[in-house]
């Protein structure tokens, strides 16, 4: 019997002195891990001003690669949410919610040194007032770093039982985030390293188009002279099958990028036209979206693009497909030279450039770095990015510029899951128009983005 009441009094000491140490415990508990990221703050903050990246750069995919994921709420900053739900007991399920980033987005300059973004968290982890924070800071001489101090803090209140899950804070929710910033590294080593904060992309559908094609390269060091004449020639070769096909052309050219070297450029010339259907060799065909070529699937050389003369081309027999066939990517063959396809048709990221056509690969490059950093999924292969000039160059008597071209360079996007408009779109910043050229005409061309924020951008959020 006295061993019995010294085991109850045992027990009730642990008790004690187990309550004691949960009161004196911390109601609250914090952690957190800081790394530094070669990039701008501005792209390191649009990846973590919303959710479409999240999947790729959180270690939750690692612990269960079946685990499913799901966006809800706005598309972008306060208010945009992802879920998710996996059959493994230590990840279970959970939210997260943008509950706060500052500044806004187009506020996120040169200027700004910090910003700072805050998720709230719901999962089975013990303790109320669950979030992350993120803190965001420009380091580096020329402040081209972004160190990142992601932390973790929650609420236990009176409840003994959350107290001592403190003393596991160093567990999964520190490993979450160490593990979770080396990944994000290695999804924002992937981003081009360059400055898109002047660009104002906007979100369009395009509508499918009947075109003629040329495809052409030229070598890069003769400069924009010679990007000029391959245009110029392959677009008299496009007007002249457009009139022996007894199609209009109902559009400006535009420009497909195959790819942009450091030697070469490789690209096709196209032009819209008013007809769907061609008749080609005494058939008429439906024109079709071109489709990616089946690996290992090859066509013989084709003749090249240069204009060829009259007497040798009826002389000659063109190499390659025949006029009528489809080459490798499903285009039809009009001649040695033009195909004939049906283009866009898809979501696009559309960005403006005024200037000459030299500033349209930086389009490209921003257009791909915003679209990255956004989590808008495309593929250079298949959907090809393109620009068309809008408004062309007006030039003086004298010759000299005295307003610059217009570019709008598209980049199509893939998937189901593309929001209507991009931020910028939602805040109501407009994109740039054209501008009178500088009195030297040897300046420089203007930014490709510099139409300033609302006044009420604020309230419109991301």
């Amino acid at each position: 019997m006295m061993r019995v009441l010294e085991f109850i009094v045992a027990l009730i000491i642990v008790a004690v002195l187990g309550v004691v140490v949960g009161v004196i415990m911390p109601g609250s508990g914090h952690v957190e891990r800081s790394l530094v990221f070669g990039k701008d703050m501005r792209q390191v903050y649009d990846t973590l001003d919303n959710f479409r990246r999240f999947e790729d750069f959180s270690s939750l995919r690692q612990e269960d690669p079946k685990i499913q994921f799901k966006l809800s709420g706005k598309d972008y900053g306060p208010g945009a949410e992802i879920s998710w739900t996996s059959d493994n007991d230590r990840i279970s399920e959970g939210k997260l919610t943008i509950a706060s980033a500052e500044p806004e987005f187009y506020k996120v300059d040169n200027t700004v040194n910090d910003a700072k973004i805050v998720w709230n968290l719901d999962n089975d982890w013990r303790g109320q007032d669950k979030h992350f924070t993120l803190d965001l800071e420009r380091q580096g001489s020329r402040h081209q770093l972004t160190k990142v101090t992601w932390s973790y803090d929650v609420a236990y209140g009176f409840n003994l039982v959350n107290r001592y899950s403190n003393l596991y804070i160093h567990g999964d929710p520190d490993s979450f985030i160490q593990s979770s910033l080396g990944n994000l590294q290695n999804v924002l080593a992937a981003v081009p390293n360059i400055d898109y904060g002047k660009l104002v992309p906007y979100i369009q559908q395009t509508k499918p188009t009947p075109m003629l094609l040329v495809s052409t390269s030229i070598q890069r060091s003769g400069g924009l002279a010679a990007l000029d004449d391959a245009t110029a020639t392959a677009v008299k070769q496009i007007q002249d099958a457009a009139k022996k096909l007894g199609v209009n052309v109902v559009g400006p050219r535009v420009i497909f990028t195959t790819n942009y070297g450091d030697q070469a450029y490789t690209f096709d010339v196209g032009m819209p036209i008013d007809a769907t259907s061609l008749t080609v060799a005494g058939q008429s065909q439906e024109l079709t979206p071109a489709q990616p070529p089946k690996l290992g699937e090859e066509e013989p050389a084709e003749a090249s693009s240069a204009p060829a003369s009259a007497s040798s081309s009826a002389a000659a027999k063109p190499a390659g497909p025949q006029p009528g066939d489809h080459d490798r990517w499903g285009r039809l063959v009009v001649d040695a030279n033009v195909r004939a396809t049906l283009a866009f048709g898809e979501p696009s990221l559309v960005g403006v450039w005024n200037g000459t056509a030299a500033g349209v690969p930086q389009t490209r490059e921003m257009l791909k770095a915003y679209a990255q950093t956004h989590g808008y999924k495309f593929d250079e292969v298949t959907n090809r990015l393109y620009d068309i000039e809008v408004q062309p160059e007006v030039k003086d008597k004298t010759g000299a510029v005295t307003t610059y071209a217009k570019y709008d360079v598209y980049l199509p996007l893939l998937g189901d899951n593309v929001p209507q408009q991009t931020p910028e779109q939602a805040a109501g910043i407009p994109q740039p128009s054209l501008e009178p050229a500088p009195a030297s005409s040897a300046s420089a061309p203007a930014a490709a983005g510099s139409s300033a924020a609302p006044a009420e951008a604020a309230s419109a959020g991301q």
